[in-house]
């Protein structure tokens, strides 16, 4: 998750003055973890659903707020520039959409131009899909002329002079040549043209979602800006541009619309006309639990979330949302809000007022046979997100992108899709933790997705299985002497047979299939290819399996007593 650093004297400036061990304890009560402190700085890490807060001037709005000092919805005004950007409609197969503004009166000087920055590549990350989704632009407005042009160029035409170097490159050259360039030329690599911003001097802004150009850098001098936004997905373009001017807003910075004129519309931009959603007092005291506010107590309670509301009867409010609020998508992210306010440590813990007798499902205590056998063969047990991405999940495995459960408006460019295999999950896993010693030897029971247009929901739950071992000699007959005593203590026959899966050394791999009398299961075993290993920047052999579960058979193991591995 995306963490941010900034100086306690900062939230001072911004007119919040509390004590470092009071704000350091307050901050984790507004969705937040503190990432770590000193005498002067903390980081502070929040949930990428928040990119609002991603900058200094956002907490300090949030937090206003969370202690009663500033309350309600804020008001920016948007005053119109007269100014304009034309959309070439050749741009529309390669990066179609595109936000501008203007904003005057701004301040870079001490730490500020670096947490613009920061807060530039946050938003990059949590909205912009590491800029597949959305790129952002920030330049000097002072040494550019409007009207603007966003154009499609061929690859070898309008040379300019990008960020930090001297001399003219095309935009061919600067994919090739230019570390930014090369960091993102994939974004472009599939189109014979490119997209350019240019002034009404054919003098170029920038190239995105590659880099800005040298011309309209940004410095602690600069006072009047250019903010581009432009992306894929024209919602998500309009919201970050929205949250950049919001926070400049916040400190004084003067918001100058702009007209972007398409071939067959044209849009004024940014708009931070408020959202507008209706609450319920009955369905919040129900969701929070422990609580029983009335609507005047609701009231307050967003106008500290700053929102603004009406009272339209005891039981319904209309709430007005911020348009950088752009986690807000329905009444339970109102009532989340609602009870970020109230503070979690005010609502009083019940006891449910009722008397049950359960039993264990037959699938827990399967589950809990196959732990205890995995953990005597020397494992340990992780537990990851069911969501992952499909570069992850299916290119640097070199497996064929297969039909998958999209997420359909993912907050993090990590997490787009729901799983249908678990080892992906590990292999990252040993990634995040390959300072670790060796060996490593990991395993995970989890569920996963699968499309399936039988099913009325159209998709598939299944159960799996799934280990890795990491060190120096790990080799296929290793994994195949855990995948057969795994099987035998789990009361499973065991059938192999030769295998291309493409994850696998070629003749290092099998495929398994095992049966009981509870059920049958599938799978697979073997020595990872030193390509994927490089995908997932790891230095050691790698060996594995994944078990897949028949979902219709959840009673899998009820064995007398298995044969102990230990």
């Amino acid at each position: 998750m995306p963490v941010i650093t900034f100086k306690y004297q900062d939230l001072k400036d911004l007119g919040i003055d509390m004590e470092k061990d009071e704000l350091i304890n307050t901050l984790p009560m507004m969705s937040s973890d503190i990432e770590d402190f000193d005498d002067e700085e903390i980081k502070v890490e929040f949930f990428p659903n928040r990119p609002d807060n991603l900058s200094v001037e956002g907490v300090a709005r949030s937090f206003k707020g969370f202690i009663n000092q500033e309350t309600g919805l804020p008001k920016y005004e948007v005053t119109p520039s007269d100014e304009s950007v034309i959309v070439d409609a050749k741009v529309a197969k390669i990066r179609p959409y595109i936000a501008f503004a203007k904003i005057e009166g701004v301040d870079f000087t001490g730490d500020k131009l670096k947490y613009i920055m920061d807060f530039q590549e946050n938003l990059h990350w949590v909205i912009g899909r590491d800029r597949k989704k959305v790129a952002i632009g920030i330049h000097n407005a002072d040494v550019v002329s409007q009207p603007f042009n966003y154009i499609a160029t061929p690859k070898d035409e309008n040379a300019f002079v990008a960020l930090e170097k001297d001399t003219p490159m095309t935009p061919e050259e600067i994919l090739t040549q230019h570390e930014k360039g090369v960091a993102y030329a994939h974004l472009l690599e599939d189109f014979d043209k490119y997209p350019l911003i240019l002034d009404k001097d054919n003098q170029v802004l920038s190239m995105p979602p590659i880099i800005n150009g040298e011309l309209t850098k940004i410095d602690e001098n600069v006072k009047n800006i250019i903010v581009d936004v432009t992306g894929t997905d024209e919602r998500a373009v309009n919201q970050c541009l929205n949250i950049i001017c919001s926070s400049f807003a916040e400190v004084g910075g003067k918001i100058k619309s702009m007209e972007v004129k398409y071939e067959d519309k044209s849009i004024t931009t940014p708009d931070l006309t408020p959202q507008v959603k209706n609450v319920h007092v009955d369905v919040a005291n129900s969701l929070i639990g422990g609580t029983d506010l009335n609507a005047e107590d609701i009231q307050q309670l967003l106008s500290q979330a700053r929102f603004d509301s009406e009272i339209l009867n005891d039981n319904e409010l209309k709430v007005y949302i911020p348009s950088y609020r752009i986690d807000i998508l329905h009444e339970v992210d109102v009532v989340e809000n609602i009870a970020v306010q109230y503070r979690i440590n005010d609502v009083e813990a019940k006891l449910p007022d009722i008397s049950t007798i359960a039993y264990e499902h037959d699938w827990f205590r399967s589950e809990s046979l196959m732990r205890e056998v995995m953990i005597g063969l020397g494992f340990q047990e992780i537990m990851s997100l069911m969501l992952t991405n499909e570069d992850a999940h299916f290119s640097k495995m070199k497996q064929k992108e297969i039909d998958h459960v999209q997420v359909a408006r993912p907050i993090t460019i990590d997490r787009t899709m729901i799983r249908t295999n678990l080892i992906n999950s590990l292999m990252e896993f040993l990634e995040d933790n390959k300072h670790e010693d060796l060996p490593q030897k990991i395993f995970e029971i989890g569920d996963v997705l699968y499309m399936d247009e039988t099913q009325e929901t159209k998709v598939r739950a299944s159960k799996k299985l799934a280990g890795l071992i990491c060190h120096s000699s790990a080799n296929f007959t290793e994994i195949k002497s855990v995948v057969t005593s795994l099987l035998q203590n789990l009361g499973y026959s065991m059938e192999i047979s030769d295998s291309n899966n493409p994850s696998f050394i070629a003749g290092r791999v099998s495929d398994v299939k095992g049966t009981s009398a509870n059920g049958n299961i599938s799978g697979f075993f073997g020595e990872f290819s030193p390509e994927v290993i490089t995908n997932f920047t790891l230095d050691y052999p790698v060996i594995g399996f994944e078990i897949e579960f028949n979902p219709q058979e959840l009673s899998l193991i009820h064995i007398s007593e298995p044969t102990r591995p230990y």
